[in-house]
């Protein structure tokens, strides 16, 4: 048993560092589950496991966001409509939150059609190594095609995210939906910047657009699974969610303070060492 939650431990500190960083978090944790395997539970249960313990780290972005995204109010002025006696919507937030769902659209009903499909065709290490290196390049391209523009971003607020933006931004993160190792938060990322958002706002919005993508996914997993949990399963998924969720809470703080002075080349860089590795050693 305490073998079992030091593994427990070392999968959530991966969940919690590469659920944020560009880099796939479903892709590491897959690689690391061929050298770590966990001996007293089921396939299913991991295969459960690998997408439910993203839920502790959901729960870091509502504890360090929860003003930004909370949209009850007792401001009148900043009211779209009553809400009860005391409460109000923020207008601000109520409109986020609908361009958010808005972006959740093309993962959710091609998730929810062909999850099994993608699962079996593409959830192996030489995908999930072109993967890496696909959007690793990607970001390298566009980093460096955003020096060359002028440093004055057009879009500088999540407000100022049109609905055709969501979109197209939901379109990036459907593609880390079917291809693990792509990285949603890295697709969502790129998308943000392709759009004109600066690297702070895209990330931000990635952060709130992992809230109901994570969670549906998370559910749908948990009622695919049936609940049917043995003691030693249930003990190892709380225990990866609440340190996914210590984990993320601090990679979150890292990463918004060094992308205000630093570009996102170093990422792609290392998914392209990583991928070329994951590829050598497997082939």
């Amino acid at each position: 048993m305490i073998i079992e939650m030091i593994k427990t431990i070392l999968f959530g500190i991966v969940e919690g560092i590469t659920e944020w960083l560009p880099i796939s978090s479903t892709g590491h944790l897959i690689l690391v589950e061929q050298f770590v395997k966990f001996q007293n539970v089921s396939s299913e249960f991991w295969n459960m496991f690998q997408v439910v313990i993203q839920f502790g780290a959901i729960l870091a972005v509502v504890l360090l966001y929860f003003k930004n995204i909370w949209p009850f109010t007792n401001n009148k002025e900043i009211a779209v409509k009553k809400k009860g006696l005391l409460s109000y919507i923020n207008k601000n937030i109520f409109i986020l939150w609908t361009k958010i769902l808005v972006a959740c659209i093309p993962a959710a009903v091609i998730g929810l059609l062909f999850d099994d499909v993608f699962e079996k065709l593409f959830y192996n290490p030489v995908c999930i190594s072109i993967a890496l290196i696909v959007f690793g390049i990607a970001f390298i391209v566009i980093e460096n095609k955003n020096k060359i523009k002028d440093k004055k971003v057009n879009k500088e607020q999540n407000s100022q995210i049109t609905y055709k933006d969501a979109i197209i931004i939901g379109i990036f993160q459907l593609i880390a939906a079917i291809f693990p190792g792509t990285s949603r938060s890295g697709a969502t990322i790129i998308g943000g910047l392709l759009i004109g958002l600066s690297r702070p706002n895209a990330a931000e919005f990635t952060f709130y657009l992992a809230i109901p993508t994570m969670l549906g996914a998370s559910l749908l997993k948990l009622v695919k699974f049936g609940f049917a949990f043995t003691s030693i399963e249930l003990a190892i998924l709380l225990v990866g969610m609440i340190v996914s969720f210590v984990v993320s809470v601090l990679v979150i703080k890292f990463l918004m303070n060094y992308i205000k002075k630093h570009d996102f080349k170093v990422f792609g860089y290392y998914r392209i060492i990583l991928g070329i590795i994951v590829l050598v050693s497997f082939l």
